[in-house]
């Protein structure tokens, strides 16, 4: 996002909304079409209100206000996190299906860095999750006659059936610009008429960092199963921790020869053990990775036993659990053009990533070497467990994309790999010895 100018329409605070542009931004396809134009005009004043997406600041009880056309307010929830939440932003240029439906944005108003969305409609295929669990979107200009051959629907008509608002017309270059100075910050979606209400509502309504995302996105009493798929030797048993799992990560492991059982995050150890896995897979997922404090102590007891593979939340997760410590950045790392580097090789990969905590390098000390790093900040990327017996490993990024590049897709081979090693030194999957042998086993190897 480097070179954002301050050009255009700034933040401001008047709630008269006398800034407002949001007729040029809600847009089709042929604006110089005039008849085009008449039906985007009445269709705008008829779904859309002035409103405002209004930002928590220190320096003003009021808030920083950023004015625009609101979708959807009869949907506004704000004690349920619809319409509030924290801002972020994504710098991806396509898939704004796929971020929609991500659990890991719960809580979380998305602002497009892309100033074009809802352009292709939504189609029935790129779901992450059968519903959108973030807590709104805010756009430049919103596209109101989509045109895809995939299409089934515009993204309106699905906001709609969803009961999700959006913000339209609002400056996200400078919205972007705010929140990479100041860092990421909570915010709600008003209308203009009750743009004065925003110092009493923040006051009272519960925050999103203290929620229980976890629970909210993958409920403790659920669980499934996904067959492998087109698989030519007997099948790898993964058992998957929800902590708000992308269907496109069981897409790629059903893929790649693994009978997948997805369980809740907080399933207990015994559970685990009863199913014999060739492997644990730790799934992405919303919120501040410290308070899964069930899922960390079960990783740890895990360690050395099978092998272990974490993505974006399971890989901070398998940090703590190696005795690390996380921290939330400033604003994070949201979109499809991450670079990081492969330490083993010197390789730079693209990568996308959606994540606003860290794993602390300094604190992880001998339990774990540093794999992959991020280049525009030097975060851990990557790291893999020095424990001896079955190799652990995680990545802050998603190997599966959806969306964004395919440069780690490998990831998902390495994991078959090492579970294939296991398999044929231990049959059986999972230790049958459990208990005193993960102790044994589970010790930092001596350098």
């Amino acid at each position: 996002m480097d070179g954002l100018g301050d050009e255009g329409q700034g933040p401001g605070n008047d709630p008269s909304g006398k800034n407002h542009h949001a007729l040029r931004q809600v847009s089709g396809a042929f604006l110089g079409d005039s008849a085009q134009l008449f039906w985007l005009h009445h269709l705008s004043m008829s779904q859309f209100q002035r409103g405002f997406l209004v930002l928590e600041d220190g320096e003003n009880p009021e808030g920083l206000a950023f004015p625009g056309e609101l979708f959807g307010a009869e949907f506004l929830n704000h004690e349920n996190f619809v319409g509030h939440g924290e801002a972020v932003f994504n710098t991806s240029l396509t898939g704004y299906q796929e971020i929609l439906t991500d659990p890991s944005y719960a809580g979380q108003l998305v602002v497009f860095t892309q100033p074009h969305i809802g352009n292709t409609g939504v189609n029935e295929e790129d779901w992450e999750s059968s519903r959108p669990l973030c807590s709104g979107l805010v756009v430049e200009e919103l596209c109101l006659k989509p045109s895809n051959w995939r299409k089934t629907r515009s993204l309106t008509d699905w906001l709609t059936h969803h009961r999700l608002p959006a913000i339209t017309g609002v400056n996200t270059r400078a919205l972007t610009r705010h929140l990479r100075s100041q860092g990421v910050t909570r915010a709600m979606l008003l209308l203009e008429s009750d743009r004065h209400r925003f110092r009493e509502l923040i006051a009272r309504l519960p925050s999103p960092a203290a929620q229980d995302w976890l629970s909210r996105v993958a409920p403790p009493d659920t669980e499934r199963f996904v067959p492998a798929k087109n698989s030519s030797q007997t099948p790898f048993r993964v058992v998957a921790l929800d902590f708000g799992i992308k269907e496109n990560l069981l897409r790629l492991l059903s893929s790649a020869g693994c009978d997948v059982t997805v369980l809740p995050a907080t399933t207990s150890l015994d559970k685990i053990q009863s199913l014999r896995p060739d492997g644990v897979f730790l799934s992405n997922g919303p919120g501040d990775p410290s308070m899964a404090e069930g899922p960390v102590k079960t990783v740890r007891e895990l360690l050395g036993q099978v092998p272990i593979f974490g993505v974006c939340m399971g890989h901070q997760v398998l940090g703590l659990a190696l005795g690390g410590r996380t921290y939330k950045l400033k604003f994070g790392h949201r979109g499809g053009n991450q670079p990081v580097l492969e330490k083993d090789t010197g390789r730079v990969l693209i990568t996308s990533q959606n994540h606003g905590y860290a794993v602390d390098l300094a604190s992880l000390g001998s339990a774990a070497r540093i794999t992959y790093l991020h280049l525009n900040d030097r975060t851990v990327s990557g790291l893999e467990s020095t424990w001896s017996g079955a190799p652990a490993f995680s990545v802050q990024f998603h190997p599966e994309a959806s969306p964004g590049p395919h440069d780690a897709a490998g990831l998902i081979q390495s994991f078959v790999a090492a579970m294939a090693t296991k398999r044929e030194t231990t049959p059986q999957g999972l230790n049958r010895d459990w208990g005193s042998s993960a102790l044994s086993l589970a010790q930092p190897q001596t350098h």
